[in-house]
C-alpha cells in the first residue's frame, strides 16, 4: 500500500465511477482499475461493488474510507505546518534561558525581533532553567537556542558570549559594609554567603573566584539565581556574591562594587554547530549577534 494508492481510492469512493476519477488524477483508466485491484488483494477485501454503470463502496469500503480520509487530511495538516516552519517569515523557535535573563533581557530581545516586519509571524517557546539542564536540553533537540554559562568539553556546541556581568556583593540595608572603603573580595570571609547552587553555572564561576583567591567563605544557603539570593539577604541571613542583574534593584538590599577584583561573568548564547536549522532560527541568532549588549 502507498500513498498514491489511499489518493486514487479517495478519488473513485468521491466520484463512484472509474473513468471520471481517472480524468480527474491525470491517469489512465487501466492504471486506475488496476491500482484498485492491488489494493483491494492487499487488503483481502472488496472495497468497491458495481451500481448499474457505476460503482459504490461496500461497507468494507466504507470504513475504510474513513480512515483513508482522515490520515489524507493528517498529511494535508502536516505539510501546511512544515511548510509554516520553513518560511522564513514564520517558523516556530524553541528557547531556553536562565533565570536572570527572565525580567529583560530575553523579552526585549524577542520583542525587538518580532517587531522587525520579515519577522512578525515567528512563534516562541520560552523555558527557564539552569544551564546544565538548557545543555542537555539542546543537546536532545528541545531546545533550538539557549542562554546560560560557558560549558566546557561540548565539541558540538557553538558558544558566542553575549553579556558580560559584573559581580558585586549584596548586603541587608545598613550592612556594615556599607560604609567599607574599599570593598575587597576578601571581605566575604568576615560574613555567612548565601551562594548559587554550586551545580549551577555561575555556582561553579564563583566557586573558581573563590579558588583563585584562596578563599574559602562561609555558605549559609545555596540558591538557583539572583532574586533567591537578594530575597534572603534583604532578611539579613547572609550576604551574597552575585551578579549585578537588573531584578536587584527590586530587593531592600545594598549593591557594593569590589575595588581589589573585578570579576565579569559572560553569558553566552549556545546552539548546535551541525544542526538543520529553520530560516527563522538562523534569523534569530544572528539578530542577537548584531544585538550584543544592547538591551540588557
Amino acid at each position: 500500500m502507498n500513498l498514491n494508492q489511499l489518493y486514487y481510492f479517495q478519488k473513485v469512493a468521491q466520484l463512484q465511477h472509474y473513468h471520471q476519477a481517472a480524468t480527474a488524477l491525470n491517469i489512465s483508466q487501466p492504471s486506475l482499475s488496476r491500482s484498485i485491484a492491488n489494493l483491494e488483494d492487499e487488503l483481502g477485501i472488496p472495497l468497491f461493488k458495481k451500481n448499474g454503470r457505476n460503482i459504490k463502496l461496500t461497507k468494507y469500503g466504507q470504513i475504510f474510507l474513513e480512515h483513508v480520509n482522515r490520515i489524507l487530511e493528517e498529511i494535508k495538516v502536516a505539510e501546511t505546518k512544515m511548510k509554516a516552519l520553513s518560511n522564513a517569515s514564520g517558523g516556530h523557535i524553541d528557547i531556553g534561558y536562565v533565570f536572570p535573563l527572565a525580567k529583560s533581557y530575553i523579552p526585549h530581545m524577542v520583542r525587538n525581533f518580532l517587531n522587525t516586519e520579515q519577522n512578525k509571524d515567528v512563534t516562541f517557546s520560552l523555558n527557564q532553567d539552569i544551564t546544565k539542564k538548557l545543555i542537555s536540553g539542546l543537546k536532545s533537540e528541545k531546545y533550538d537556542i539557549i542562554f546560560g554559562s560557558y560549558v566546557p568539553d561540548e565539541p558540538e556546541i557553538e558558544f558566542i558570549p553575549i553579556i558580560n556581568q559584573e559581580m558585586v556583593i549584596i548586603t541587608p540595608v545598613g550592612h556594615p559594609l556599607k560604609n567599607k572603603k574599599p570593598i575587597i573580595i576578601e571581605d566575604l570571609l568576615d560574613y555567612p554567603v548565601i551562594g548559587y547552587d554550586h551545580t549551577s553555572g555561575l555556582g561553579r564561576f564563583t566557586n573558581s573566584i573563590y579558588r583563585q583567591n584562596h578563599m574559602k567563605p562561609s555558605i549559609a544557603f545555596e540558591t538557583p539565581d539572583e532574586n533567591a539570593i537578594a530575597s534572603l539577604v534583604a532578611e539579613n541571613f547572609g550576604i551574597g556574591f552575585v551578579a549585578h542583574v537588573e531584578s536587584l534593584r527590586d530587593y531592600n538590599v545594598e549593591i557594593l562594587h569590589l575595588a581589589n577584583v573585578k570579576p565579569y561573568h559572560t553569558v553566552y548564547m549556545a546552539y548546535l554547530k551541525n544542526s538543520i536549522m529553520l530560516p527563522s532560527v538562523q534569523n534569530f541568532i544572528d539578530f542577537v549577534k548584531k544585538t550584543i549588549d544592547r538591551f540588557y
